[in-house]
């Protein structure tokens, strides 16, 4: 039976998408049954701990909690400590505990797959990586790491060696991996599986057996929903300007769901500006997605353009399973864009073309007086959907990359352990 050891910094019941997708790919493969295990820490993806066991066996899956330090995404330097903790304690297993067929390291916190090259050196652990980032590309693209300095160099550095030295990178699509295949991954060893949803978890729910319709009384609304962390690689100069645009519109309501560094940023916004068809409230639980997905008539989502094939937007496979069409404010060569494109499920606007606001703020205006538009294009994105993006399909994709990685005909040890890059 091939052993795997999933290391992340999140898992259920988390919030963070990246823990909520490990949980649906590490419960698939134990009922497929592979031997599944999850090193996680016990810090929320907000801030504080987690109220569940150190270790538990749940699903069949063997999960791990350990304890690390727990100030959030607030603050950087907050943020930097629980990666730093989070990383003792990976190095700690890594070189104490059992050896495993194989070890796949997540992104969060980054540079877990400099600790993998490490491991590999010293003890022949062999590893992939599920790159649901790229880092520090991100904290260059923001401006955090000046591009050219020593600690970005070395960070660059760190980062290429453990992609380069790992037995697979799985990426999340084409422009990602051009990004990795540029470190000097091997083209044969990247494989594209894209992160997905649950078909019958969200599904398309009608406005009148929705229960969170009345509750937040959207009944005669046309809902503009953005869901999601609001988040550094996004974009939202357009998206408030046409919120400016549309403030007095009563039949148009904006719904931020979620939190995220840039929520301060967006709030300010609204009450400058007196915007009052807008409402930001948190997170619905897992349970609650296709009623929560579902409130909207039409979805936003963005990214700046530097962070194209650094960031991938799994949320836009949520919409799609929602049966809802969406607006994609950013670049047009990027994977969100070219996805919605292909699936002719809604409209990208690329602020690089000019009068972004404009074209956004004209959408909704036409979207809100077209409801037979609205359900062609999300009937579009849910076909989409089921065909290339749905949970079962693409778990089955990750188990194959797996499989071809680690089975026993192929876990034999090499003779020899590559030697760090130079």
């Amino acid at each position: 039976m091939t052993s795997v050891l999933f290391i992340n910094q999140h898992y259920y019941p988390d919030l963070a998408s990246t823990g909520q997708h490990l949980t649906d790919l590490a419960e698939h493969l134990a009922f497929n049954g592979l031997d599944v295990e999850v090193l996680a820490s016990r810090g929320r993806y907000l801030a504080g701990q987690l109220t569940v066991p150190n270790a538990e066996t749940r699903n069949g899956v063997a999960i791990r909690r350990v304890r690390t330090t727990s100030f959030g995404r607030g603050k950087h330097l907050g943020r930097l400590v629980d990666y730093a903790s989070f990383y003792l304690r990976v190095f700690v297993t890594l070189m104490f505990s059992r050896r495993r067929d194989g070890v796949v390291f997540l992104t969060t916190p980054p540079l877990l797959g400099f600790l993998g090259a490490i491991a590999l050196r010293l003890r022949g652990q062999r590893y992939g990586i599920w790159s649901m980032d790229l880092h520090p590309d991100a904290e260059i693209a923001s401006g955090m790491l000046r591009r050219g300095s020593v600690i970005a160099r070395l960070l660059t550095w760190m980062n290429a060696v453990g992609y380069r030295y790992a037995d697979f990178v799985v990426d999340l699509g084409a422009h990602m991996k051009a990004r990795i295949v540029s470190m000097g991954v091997p083209d044969d060893r990247c494989h594209t599986v894209y992160v997905w949803s649950d078909a019958a978890e969200i599904v398309p729910t009608l406005r009148d057996e929705n229960p969170l319709i009345a509750q937040l009384q959207l009944r005669d609304k046309f809902v503009v929903m953005y869901s999601g962390n609001a988040g550094l690689v996004h974009d939202f100069r357009d998206i408030l300007e046409a919120m400016r645009r549309l403030k007095d519109d009563p039949r148009i309501h904006f719904l931020f769901v979620g939190d995220g560094p840039r929520r301060g940023e967006i709030e300010a916004y609204v009450r400058e500006h007196g915007i009052e068809n807008f409402a930001y409230r948190g997170y619905f639980s897992r349970d609650e997605l296709r009623y929560s997905l579902s409130l909207a008539d039409a979805h936003l989502l963005s990214l700046r353009e530097p962070f194209a094939g650094i960031s991938v937007p799994g949320k836009l496979y949520g919409i799609m399973a929602s049966g809802r069409p969406a607006i994609f404010v950013g670049p047009a060569r990027c994977e969100s864009a070219e996805a919605i494109s292909a699936a002719d499920c809604g409209v990208i606007i690329d602020p690089a073309s000019g009068n972004a606001a404009e074209r956004l703020t004209e959408t909704l205006r036409c979207w809100s007086r077209d409801p037979a538009r609205i359900r062609e294009l999300g009937a579009r994105g849910r076909a989409a959907f089921e065909a290339l993006y749905e949970r079962e399909r693409n778990c089955d994709e990750f188990a194959a990359v797996l499989q071809r990685a680690w089975s026993p005909e192929t876990s034999e040890e090499s003779a020899l352990v590559p030697e760090l890059a130079r």
